[in-house]
């Protein structure tokens, strides 16, 4: 037998499989990982720096691009702990609308998450098939916002605007004739909340053709089962969170220990694994995409039955109508002020968390009393999830470090914030 020896492999940053500019630097013994040290900054866009020379409210774009496969959670954190220094209540609707897009937004990522790790790992009909149901999504986020990833909906005080009552619609061209574009029209006929809802009937079935394509495979089950296994004490001594906490068996969700916006309301369930390794936590998403179903449907239900406002009438925090600023002096002056120097936040400090899809997603802001904030610290959950991947991955092989990236559900706008 030839002798094998250690060496030192570059795996990234520019690797299809490193979900992002991820270098990970592996001392293998043959192909046995003996040691994976991961290199980020890489791709340092100094979002927390940035949003110390902006206005509060001109920075909420920046979270759309953090974790740029769960936009509007980041907004949510964000805009959250803003509110909570300014000490302000959001209408009832504005906390249904924002639940709804905060589980559109895990259905979004997860379904990314499914494509992405099945493409890693070798599975490539499940990228297809995920990405069939995200165009959906991605309709409804351009619906509200005008914009199909970066949508800046949320806003301090409440969203931007309610729900509009149409649908966008294909036209004819020369490469679809009326009567295919008429049977993609089909359930684009009502309001928004019609789409969505016809979309939540449809969702289900969608989840039962990934799992016949995955839970059962005996090759994906090979890929993943006993791979990268954390005990729960040690997720917990690691700082993890959402799905790879509770993949290790820790029943911890903010939506049901710490519950905001309107989650206390709400009838869902928190999946929880057992062996913690990838299998369990694939599993683990997959549910989570149906329980995020069953708590957009009772958003939709609710929302259906109660209008109302969906941000503050307080001009100081949310711009006057249009109409009344075309027509009357104090409110030009309102909107001119709130676009050019913003608004001004108590001196202190504050910290808000929401149960974003990749775990818990915070934000710490510091007020000095200025119309920027002093300090912003963003905690990351993939941050936290990224430091475990020399434990994850030693004494494993080559071929499984894709799958524990895959697992960990990396995103490296976040992580290199």
């Amino acid at each position: 037998m030839p002798e094998i020896r250690n060496y030192t492999l570059n795996f990234g940053p520019q690797h299809p499989a490193a979900h992002g500019v991820l270098r990970l630097v592996l001392e293998m013994d043959g192909e046995v990982i003996q040691r994976a040290d991961p290199h980020i900054g890489l791709l340092h866009r100094a979002t927390e720096k940035l949003a110390e020379s902006k206005p509060y409210n001109q920075s909420i774009g920046y979270m759309d691009r953090l974790d740029y496969v769960s936009m509007m959670c980041n907004e949510h954190g964000y805009v959250m702990a803003i509110e909570k220094l300014l000490n302000i209540e959001v209408p009832e609707r504005a906390q249904y609308i924002r639940v709804m897009f905060d589980e559109i937004t895990r259905i979004l990522n997860h379904l990314m998450w499914i494509g992405t790790h099945g493409l890693d790992v070798g599975a490539m009909t499940i990228f297809l098939y995920a990405f069939r149901e995200r165009e959906d999504l991605m309709d409804v986020y351009e619906a509200v916002s005008g914009a199909r990833m970066h949508a800046t909906y949320y806003r301090p005080g409440g969203v931007n605007r309610d729900l509009p009552n149409v649908m966008p619609k294909y036209k004819a061209s020369k490469w679809h004739s009326q009567k295919e574009v008429d049977k993609l029209n089909q359930n684009r006929e009502g309001s928004l909340l019609d789409f969505i809802e016809d979309f939540t009937n449809r969702f289900p079935t969608c989840v039962d053709e990934y799992e016949t394509l995955l839970t059962d495979n005996r090759i994906w089950k090979q890929r993943t089962v006993d791979i990268g296994i954390v005990s729960p004490e040690r997720a917990l001594q690691l700082g993890f969170t959402g799905p790879m906490l509770r993949g290790s068996g820790i029943e911890w969700d903010l939506r049901k220990k710490q519950p905001y916006e309107c989650y206390n309301k709400l009838d869902f369930d928190i999946p929880v694994g057992t062996n913690g390794d990838c299998y369990d936590r694939y599993l683990i998403r997959v549910e989570e995409m149906r329980q995020s179903t069953r708590i957009i449907k009772q958003c939709v239900d609710w929302l259906r039955k109660n209008p109302g406002p969906v941000i503050l009438e307080d001009h100081k925090f949310a711009p006057p109508r249009r109409e009344t600023m075309k027509a009357d002096m104090e409110s030009l002056i309102h909107h001119f002020k709130l676009f050019t120097e913003g608004f001004c936040l108590p001196e202190g400090e504050s910290y808000a968390a929401i149960e974003h899809p990749k775990g818990e997603f915070g934000c710490y802001l510091v007020s000095d009393g200025a119309n920027k904030p002093y300090r912003l610290k963003i905690r990351a959950p993939g941050f936290a999830h990224l430091s475990a991947m020399h434990e994850m991955t030693v004494g494993h092989m080559l071929s499984d470090v894709v799958a524990v990236i895959g697992t960990q559900d990396i995103v490296f706008g976040e992580i290199d914030r």
